[in-house]
């Protein structure tokens, strides 16, 4: 059982010896100003045949839209949507997953209709909201980028504070939190359920919520991807892959608005493969209506974590079983048809789930049933999306103070590690067995199976390091520098040459390889470089313009994952760094001059 509190008050002596900030107390329910949320959190009726939350389907009007045009785009239009999946599975099975009482209206869930929401009708859907709202809610649609193929990218802020730039979100002293849909485009149900809530939180059931919290919704973060329905970007890449190399300019886009409005929750809304590889392995059908974790990853704040599962995740499977909708960990297996392990999704610092986790968010993963089965069960699949993400946002609500407290003490306390003890630099998952619940193809049974299991849930440390006080780029770095700033982190310019106490790299060995992933390999487009190296002391020469990220910020974690050199998801392995010689440990603060502007 976790501790009911965030953890005991250390004596004076341990707190010298390792310069941590105080733990505060762990809440174990809704603080006294958090309580108050009650009031403003949305009370369903209790009605036959109905389910919560009522408003969120045919009982509100369809927001009007403008016609749609064809689309420039020619490589599939989401409008010809695929043919339908040859299900391979029984009338038994489908009976297992029935529609909700609930009808939801967006575009792409209109009766008869073969495709989902458009590009456009997205965009106009958004642009209506924006153009609806009234006082006290504010709503503004954003262009937070554009995808390969010319899309724009948008993001609605929906807010009662007194502006909706990110000053008046910090201003409002309300926690935001950040809805992400569609980052692979053949999971059409998050986007369309986040259309749903951005209609309920802007003009809906949901509105009140906003007396506490601030949302910010991104219904589809991958358009040029749904446009072809596949699950990468135009250029091959996943860009559920990217959020810490920062390659596609969806990603980049995602990175600039959390860094700009700083989310203290990112839910972030997939749809995992029903039958396939599953079938063909296992002659099983997944079960579950939602498969959930939390960020899993070398370095994630132990309180944040908490969070995530006492506040966010336990709640959530209840809301879902409280609708007869299923839940479990989230796992995949690999595109190798002889491996018949399940793994949890993995603990590389490069997913949204992980990297938001490492910017000290509450950062959770919800994947319904739906690659591969096209419009099959889709309102129940979005009222899963739906059930679940209203669950996060009510724990947003209830417990906004102490989440902050909660990122208030995690920043100052990674803040204050720098030059202090050690660091994890690489882990990994930990081999398990666990009996998993699928699908009798045919009859529709359940079937408990055994497995081997990589779990995420207790990582195995590989490799650890002395915590340096920052890190040293060379001036050739500049690509790597300017990665960071767009996570969020300080990066400083040096004015003067100076001379720091540092660990080099020395490298033992080197191998060119594909990026490893749980589904197998990363679809990306270049081998990754993994070296072995052995960290050198000595004095280094600091030349003027090139840069020192120190780690008595926030993100320190963060800036671990990316440049330690010999881990498979950092800077140097995937060539945004091109030199061992580019980057180095600095391990006693440095007396150097920075560029004023840093």
């Amino acid at each position: 059982m976790l501790s009911s509190r965030l953890g005991v008050l250390m004596s004076a002596a341990l707190l010298a010896a390792c310069a941590s900030t105080p733990l505060p107390p762990w809440p174990t329910h809704p603080s006294s100003s958090s309580k108050d949320a009650a009031a403003t959190r949305p009370q369903a009726p209790v009605s036959t045949g109905r389910v919560v939350p009522p408003p969120l389907g045919t009982s509100r009007g369809q927001v009007e839209t403008a016609p749609v045009a064809d689309s420039p785009l020619q490589s599939r239009d989401i409008g010809q949507e695929a043919p339908a999946a040859d299900l391979p599975y029984s009338p038994a099975v489908a009976a297992r997953f029935p529609a909700p009482d609930v009808r939801y209206d967006t575009p792409g869930l209109e009766p008869g209709r073969r495709s989902f929401s458009t590009n456009a009708e997205i965009a106009d859907w958004l642009h209506a909201l924006a153009g609806s709202s009234r006082r006290p809610t504010l709503t503004e649609l954003i262009t937070m980028g554009t995808s390969q193929r010319g899309v724009p990218i948008h993001a609605l802020v929906i807010t009662q504070a007194s502006g909706t730039d990110a000053v008046a979100l910090d201003n409002s002293k309300r926690p935001t939190i950040l809805l992400i849909g569609q980052q692979h485009g053949d999971e059409p149900a998050g986007a369309e359920a986040l259309m749903v809530l951005a209609r309920e939180l802007s003009q809906g059931l949901l509105e009140p919520m906003l007396q506490r919290i601030n949302v910010i919704v991104v219904p589809r973060a991958n358009p040029d991807g749904a446009q072809a329905g596949q699950r990468v970007t135009a250029n091959g890449v996943d860009m559920n892959r990217d959020h810490l190399l920062l390659n596609t300019p969806e990603a980049q886009a995602l990175a600039k608005l959390v860094s700009k409005y700083r989310p203290m929750a990112v839910i972030d809304s997939h749809e995992y493969t029903v039958i396939g590889r599953y079938l063909q392995k296992f002659n099983a059908i997944q079960r579950y209506d939602a498969l959930l974790q939390h960020a899993t990853t070398v370095n994630e704040p132990e309180f944040v974590t908490k969070a995530a599962t006492q506040w966010y995740l336990e709640p959530m499977r209840k809301a879902l079983g409280d609708q007869q909708l299923t839940a479990d960990w989230y796992y995949t297996t690999s595109t190798n048809p002889n491996d018949r392990t399940l793994s949890m999704g993995g603990a590389q610092p490069d997913t949204g789930r992980n990297v938001n986790g490492l910017k000290n968010a509450v950062s959770l993963l919800v994947e319904t049933r739906g690659v591969g089965i096209g419009r099959t069960d889709i309102q129940r699949r979005v009222h899963t999306q739906v059930t679940a993400i209203t669950s996060a946002l009510q724990t947003t609500a209830e417990r906004a103070s102490d989440l902050q407290q909660v990122r208030s003490f995690v920043n100052r306390d990674i803040s204050s590690q720098a030059c202090r003890g050690n660091v994890a630099i690489e882990a990994v998952q930990t081999p398990e067995k666990r009996e998993v619940v699928m699908l009798d193809p045919n009859t529709g049974a359940d079937v408990a199976q055994q497995f081997d299991w990589n779990s995420s849930l207790h990582l195995r440390t590989q490799k650890t390091r002395p915590r340096p006080c920052g890190y040293w780029l060379s001036a050739h770095a500049s690509a790597a520098a300017e990665r960071l700033e767009m996570l969020g982190v300080q990066v400083m310019r040096v004015a003067e040459p100076g001379n720091v106490l540092a660990d080099t790299y020395s490298e033992n060995s080197r191998q060119t390889m594909d990026r490893p992933d749980v589904r197998g390999t990363a679809a990306d487009s270049a081998p990754i470089v993994r070296v072995g190296v052995t960290p050198m002391r000595g004095s280094i020469d600091i030349p003027e313009g090139s840069y020192y990220v120190p780690l008595n910020q926030p993100l320190a974690n963060l800036v671990v994952a990316a440049l330690e050199p010999d881990t498979q998801s950092s800077f140097f392995a995937n060539r945004i760094i091109d030199d061992l010689g580019s980057v180095a440990r600095i391990m006693a603060i440095p007396s150097l001059v920075f560029d004023d502007n840093d």
